[in-house]
């Protein structure tokens, strides 16, 4: 194979990385951002939870910046407003995949990227305007998000050889849980030291200078590519000619009737659910239950998604060295890292919820669950690739848009089941997520294929007649 170092694919890859960086950066600094946003009497949880945990002595007593402007926003309100992301980033996912088809994930993805950046550089004065204001800036945001994931599956159709798919995929998406790591800490440091809007107004920024660079330096396939070696462009093209289909119209009927699809789909729906449940709500969960201030607050929620990218570069690596040096079939190792990524999370969620107020335990309970969730990006997550890969950004519009209603949903759900802020609610919360996860790695290891499926290739319509 043609060597990785400052080749045309794994730059594209770190770009790539670079970008869901930003992304989820811009989506999850808002859940930091509102525990500052809102006013402190609003959420009536402070009486309730005085008696659960005892507070926490901070060291740090640097004066507090207190010049952000504060809004009254109720806990259903404060759930609405994490919840409108959402509503845009279903909408798109499906036309996404299909406009990535058509013309290209690069423009697609770029564009993405910069629509969420203006929308995010635009929060601070829709808020001022009003919740409804506000909610209708973040459903944009989502429209933007929407078509990012598509877009990029369907470039690494045309980039990614079939024996380094997990590598270079998990590099690339592995900058969503990075996005999250830096931007939870961080967000929480602007908002102590300077003032929450900053914390739209500097992320916002660096996602703008991101899309200068991705419309300079990457393009759609090896053949259009402006510097790349005409090795790698061989190794690439050669590696991916059985795979692709030439044919113009999508095979929408037998494509949603493939129960391999479904596998795809129940998983990626079971796994969003704990995901999501923990993205929008751990800073919650930190705060009404264990009482940490926000700075410590930042950190230890933080430190979840850090384990998580690890785990999402070196089970990469580990995948391909496994199909490609071991001989393990392809569907073998997307099945092991499923289960491993969804039943290893399930069991350290639900432990989680019965640790009373051992911080440290908690911290570490959330931690490995959200780390070995990192398995299932070299498991279900790039499957679509293996089994139709001129079609895997359709594949992954189809799956992230029953994968997006956790997102909806399920803070929604949480909120109202967490209204006094008890142990036993949140346990609730935990046991809930624990067993759709379960449920989704069982049906994934029963129907899942490693192989290109019948309909995705070109000869298809040929043999049906």
């Amino acid at each position: 194979s043609v060597p990785a170092c400052c080749s045309a694919r794994y730059n594209l890859a770190l770009l790539a990385c670079f970008g869901f960086f930003l992304l989820y950066a811009l989506r999850v600094n808002l859940s930091v951002a509102l525990v500052d946003m809102v006013e402190p009497n609003t959420s009536l949880a402070k009486n309730v939870t005085s008696n659960v945990c005892p507070e926490h002595s901070s060291t740090i007593n640097v004066p507090r910046n207190t010049t952000g402007e504060k809004y009254s926003w109720d806990a259903d309100t404060q759930g609405w407003i994490l919840g409108s992301f959402f509503y845009g980033y279903i909408i798109t996912q499906i036309p996404g995949g299909y406009l990535a088809s058509k013309i290209g994930g690069k423009l697609l993805l770029g564009f993405g990227i910069f629509g969420t950046s203006v929308f995010t550089l635009l929060t601070p004065v829709a808020a001022n305007l009003g919740v409804g204001y506000l909610i209708a800036v973040r459903a944009l945001e989502g429209l933007g998000e929407g078509v990012t994931f598509p877009a990029m599956h369907s470039m690494w159709s045309s980039w990614a050889p079939p024996l380094e798919r997990s590598k270079l995929l998990s590099i690339s998406y592995a900058g969503a849980q990075l996005g999250t790591v830096v931007s939870l800490p961080l967000s929480g440091l602007i908002c102590y030291y300077m003032n929450w809007v900053y914390v739209f107004y500097i992320f916002g920024a660096l996602g703008v200078l991101w899309w200068f660079f991705w419309m300079c330096l990457v393009s759609d396939t090896p053949e259009t590519h402006r510097s790349i070696s005409h090795a790698e462009r061989e190794y690439i093209l050669s590696s991916l000619k059985d795979q692709l289909s030439t044919q113009k119209s999508v095979p929408w009927r037998p494509m949603l009737e493939s129960l391999p699809l479904w596998a795809i789909v129940v998983a990626h729906f079971s796994y969003n659910w704990t995901f999501y449940t923990l993205l929008t709500l751990l800073p919650t969960y930190m705060k009404e239950i264990l009482r940490f201030d926000a700075q410590e607050n930042g950190f230890l929620s933080a430190l979840p998604y850090f384990g998580c990218w690890l785990c999402i570069i070196l089970s990469g690596q580990i995948a391909d060295y496994l199909r490609e040096k071991q001989n393990f079939s392809t569907v073998c190792v997307r099945k092991c890292f499923t289960l491993i990524g969804m039943i290893g999370p399930a069991v350290f969620l639900v432990a989680a919820g019965f640790i009373g107020c051992n911080y440290a335990l908690a911290v570490a309970f959330v931690t490995i669950s959200t780390t070995l969730g990192g398995f299932c990006t070299s498991g279900y997550s790039i499957n679509h690739l293996d089994i139709a890969p001129s079609y895997a950004g359709i594949l992954l519009g189809i799956t992230n848009s029953f994968a997006t209603i956790p997102g909806m949903v399920g803070p929604v759900i949480a909120k109202n089941l967490t209204h006094n802020n008890t142990v036993g609610e949140w346990q609730m919360v935990f046991y809930i997520a624990a067993s759709i996860n379960l449920f989704g790695a069982i049906f994934f290891a029963l129907f899942a294929s490693g192989e290109v499926q019948d309909w995705a290739v070109s000869g298809y319509h040929l043999h049906r007649n």
